[in-house]
């Protein structure tokens, strides 16, 4: 195997020499022009695309499936139905088992009935349903906070709140592990860019001390959960430098949010922080709350400036009834049966011991929801994915350039309706595949 490795490394090295372009204001060689210019009308002549066509010639040659786009047959979330097999799933988000639970279901299908499948135009305009005003005051009341907006799609609601809200003269550090949202929000928004250590705040704080006074507003954007490693911020200490230096502070908990503290109500409750202490709150309805979406939380002004100004709002269209209605009644399940978010923490805690003591690499996860299993090689990574689906068990392999080459892993992502004996089973194939391959 590792003489294919190596032949393959060659392979698509020579590859990608011969695709190098051509410098900038080099001239093409003699009868080169036309053929270089019809090859730049040709979609598969993209570095992007070519490196998509190298990974899956690479992965043909070491006999490995493509484990990306597998079509789940029904409802995912402890066990899942690919290819007419169950396989016990890690590669969903529905924490809390929500997603399809009859009450959840529904509350779409009623939804869909009164109001019809699309509101069919922005809110602004004429797209303004009750579902929309219920679903943000329950989301603002969760949270302590004046107000809330509901945007359409998680990632949008990331690029368009810094896009709109952040300038040229202004400055946002934002955690370097954080979410590809917050970095496109903040390349559109113009203003300056840059990235501090993973949770370190002796970083932050020596970036705020060089930079701070050189800009008018600046904002620090980190997330409650990181979907990579499981780990989380002191958000204590966060909130003190935001406050010596005069900055917002943003936190995304798409995946915090109803898997953080004994209520499931976020960083802020695990941490014993007042949600005032935190200038803009962001989340998502597609983990936890058993829908799509995301918000945003905190005071008025900020609420008005996002609803009437921020383009990812104003200009599309309002979220379809029975993508509301479900995200209510979730939030609704969530405060009522909290023995939820009690149960992911106890199975999730049994993930993270077992896989500890089988001496496998978690990273720094906290045992919330998401456990790594850290391979070391993207190789590595991908065969024991491909080992553990053969056995019965759905988990993707996260690989470099998503992260480093040497932290490349398995990503286990917990729901509060797996059982011991799943873990068990998974801990028992682990072993025999990480280990061993």
């Amino acid at each position: 195997m590792s003489q294919d490795r190596q032949q393959l490394k060659r392979q698509l090295l020579e590859r990608s020499a011969r695709r190098q372009p051509r410098a900038p204001g080099q001239a093409p060689q003699s009868g080169e022009g036309a053929r270089h210019k019809e090859s730049m009308t040709r979609f598969d002549t993209l570095p992007q695309y070519q490196q998509i066509s190298m990974i899956r010639e690479g992965a043909q040659q070491l006999g490995l499936d493509d484990p990306f786009f597998r079509l789940h047959e029904g409802i995912a979330g402890a066990t899942t139905r690919i290819d007419g097999r169950e396989l016990i799933n890690y590669s969903s988000y529905n924490y809390l088992g929500l997603a399809g639970d009859a009450r959840v279901t529904a509350a779409a299908v009623d939804a869909m009935a009164t109001y019809g499948t699309t509101v069919s135009a922005s809110r602004i305009v004429s797209g303004e349903r009750p579902v929309h005003q219920q679903l943000e005051r329950a989301i603002a009341e969760s949270y302590g906070c004046d107000d809330a907006v509901a945007f359409v799609s998680g990632h949008a609601t990331n690029v368009s709140t810094l896009g709109e809200l952040m300038g040229p003269r202004d400055l946002i550090l934002h955690d370097e592990w954080v979410h590809n949202s917050a970095v496109v929000g903040a390349q559109l928004s113009g203003a300056k860019r840059i990235s501090f250590a993973h949770n370190d705040t002796d970083s932050l704080t020596s970036l705020l001390e060089r930079h701070r006074d050189q800009f008018e507003r600046v904002v620090i954007v980190i997330e409650g959960l990181y979907s990579m490693d499981g780990d989380i911020p002191d958000l204590a200490a966060f909130v003190s430098l935001k406050r010596r230096y005069q900055c917002w502070l943003m936190v995304d908990e798409a995946h915090s949010f109803g898997t953080l503290g004994q209520n499931g109500m976020g960083l802020r409750e695990h941490a014993g922080v007042e949600a005032s202490d935190v200038d803009i709150w962001m989340g998502t309805l597609s983990k936890s709350l058993a829908s799509c979406g995301g918000f945003i939380t905190g005071c008025q002004a900020l609420v008005d400036t996002l609803r009437y100004l921020s383009p990812g709002f104003l200009y599309s269209v309002g979220l379809p009834p029975q993508v509301a209605a479900p995200a209510i009644k979730a939030l609704e399940l969530i405060h009522q049966e909290q023995h939820r978010v009690s149960r992911l923490h106890v199975i999730s805690q049994y993930f993270l011991k077992q896989a500890r003591a089988l001496g496998l690499d978690t990273g720094n996860s906290i045992g919330t929801a998401v456990v790594p299993v850290i391979t070391g090689s993207s190789m590595k990574a991908a065969q024991v994915s491909q080992a553990l689906f053969k056995s019965g068990i759905n988990v993707q392999p996260i690989v470099y350039p998503a992260v480093p080459e040497r932290a490349a892993r398995l990503r286990f992502f917990l729901s509060c309706d797996h059982q011991k004996a799943q873990i068990d089973y998974t801990m028992k194939q682990l072993q025999d595949y990480v280990h061993k391959s």
